[in-house]
């Protein structure tokens, strides 16, 4: 009697997974490389070692989990933080009398301008450096895009000098309003002149100056509106100033009462009165003085006019870098899959080993009763296969199972 090449090949194989004692995971068992959620290889109940890597991998991911929810949370409410604003204030001169040469270039062409005593006042600005990794240094701000609105004023004599001694730079939007690193503002003349420069820059998230009463209370003079607000409400925790039954209610004590002129307050409206003691904030004040008649010393020796203010603003680094570790790029999502597909492959040796373990195990533990066991079920596994022809119909007797010459048919030599 023959079997089918397909017969003998299943057969083979079935053969050798016993005589070796091993086995592979199925493919279903894998999932992306990974084993699938909730499936533990057999060798997980007595491996310690395995079990503490399991544990260590569930606290990473709720790790992970909490960390991607705090840093939704934080870009929701845009980053930001304090920079430091560095202003220069300087001038140039032209056609002032120590700049003329001859005594025929002493004469004015008003025509043309030329030797016309004049002077040139310059305003620049820009933030200073803080240490950044270099990709996510993004380009440098313009110093116009930090100003809301700027007034220059000239002290000059008004009855040499009546018109322009006002200059007003409101910011717009558009082509015709480029950002700018800095002004420069040309006049006529040639006499000392006293520059006061007010500047209201542009803060992010928006500064109020406080009242007075309020600014005592809260030790702060300028804040954001909900920067005020959560002061506020520190103050009133510390105090203990809230309804024990009703939570919504604060009830104000002398300092509060003084400023807000109510016995309680609902926390809904917290807002409401703090607005009544919030304005605009006071304006950056530069004051600069000059005398374009006389020279300039040298420049190695010239005073360097320079004031450092601090600006809020959106932190666009920080905001850059949460954005990279929510979306994982390229690299680091093909290492995370070459890294599953390696472990998904030593879970399968250690699952294979353990089950070459469990084999060798039985047998060394009972031969007899092994042996027994594997012939029965190798006739069950060899019934089937050559039962299995929907033509042949044929079963294998027990009588015939027992006679050792059915073994040396020559289908063994085929099974070998």
């Amino acid at each position: 009697m023959r079997m089918s090449s397909r017969n003998v090949g299943s057969q083979k194989s079935r053969a050798k997974l016993l005589a070796g004692g091993s086995a592979a995971l199925l493919t279903s068992d894998l999932e992306n490389g990974k084993l699938q959620s909730g499936q533990n290889p057999d060798f997980a109940e007595d491996s310690e070692m395995y079990q503490s890597l399991l544990e260590m991998e569930r606290k990473l991911d709720w790790t992970i989990t909490r960390k991607r929810m705090e840093i939704q949370d934080t870009l929701s409410r845009n980053p930001t933080t304090t920079r430091t604003l560095r202003m220069f204030v300087s001038h140039t001169a032209s056609g002032q009398s120590w700049q003329k040469g001859t005594e025929g270039d002493n004469m004015a062409h008003p025509e043309t301008g030329e030797s016309i005593p004049a002077w040139q006042l310059k305003i620049e600005g820009r933030l200073l450096e803080v240490p950044q990794r270099g990709k996510d240094k993004g380009p440098p701000r313009k110093f116009s895009t930090m100003i809301k609105r700027m007034m220059v004023e000239f002290d000059r004599d008004p009855n040499v000098y009546p018109e322009n001694n006002i200059v007003e730079w409101p910011r717009a939007t558009g082509h015709q309003n480029p950002p700018l690193d800095g002004f420069t503002i040309r006049r006529t003349g040639d006499i000392s002149t006293t520059v006061r420069i007010v500047m209201y820059l542009d803060h992010y998230p928006e500064q109020y100056s406080l009242s007075q009463d309020l600014s005592n209370l809260l030790g702060i003079k300028e804040e954001s509106r909900l920067g005020v607000v959560q002061a506020l409400w520190n103050y009133i925790k510390i105090e203990g100033l809230q309804d024990k039954v009703d939570r919504r209610l604060v009830h104000t004590d002398d300092r509060l009462r003084a400023i807000f002129s109510a016995e309680t307050i609902l926390f809904q409206k917290l807002p409401e009165y703090i607005a009544r003691h919030l304005g605009p904030p006071q304006p950056t004040i530069l004051n600069y003085s000059f005398d374009p008649s006389i020279p300039p010393p040298p420049e190695q020796e010239r005073p360097l006019s320079a004031w450092d203010v601090e600006v809020k603003m959106e932190d666009s680094g920080l905001k850059g870098r949460m954005n990279v570790m929510l979306h994982a790029n390229k690299e680091s999502t093909l290492a995370i899959a070459k890294m599953d597909e390696e472990i998904a492959q030593l879970a399968q040796s250690l699952h294979n080993s353990h089950l070459k373990r469990t084999f060798l195990q039985s047998f060394a533990n009972d031969p007899a009763k092994f042996i027994q066991t594997w012939l029965e079920s190798q006739s069950k596994d060899l019934e089937s296969v050559l039962g299995a022809g929907s033509s042949e119909g044929l079963t294998l007797r027990q009588e015939e199972l027992r006679r050792s010459e059915f073994f040396r048919l020559p289908w063994v030599e085929e099974v070998k």
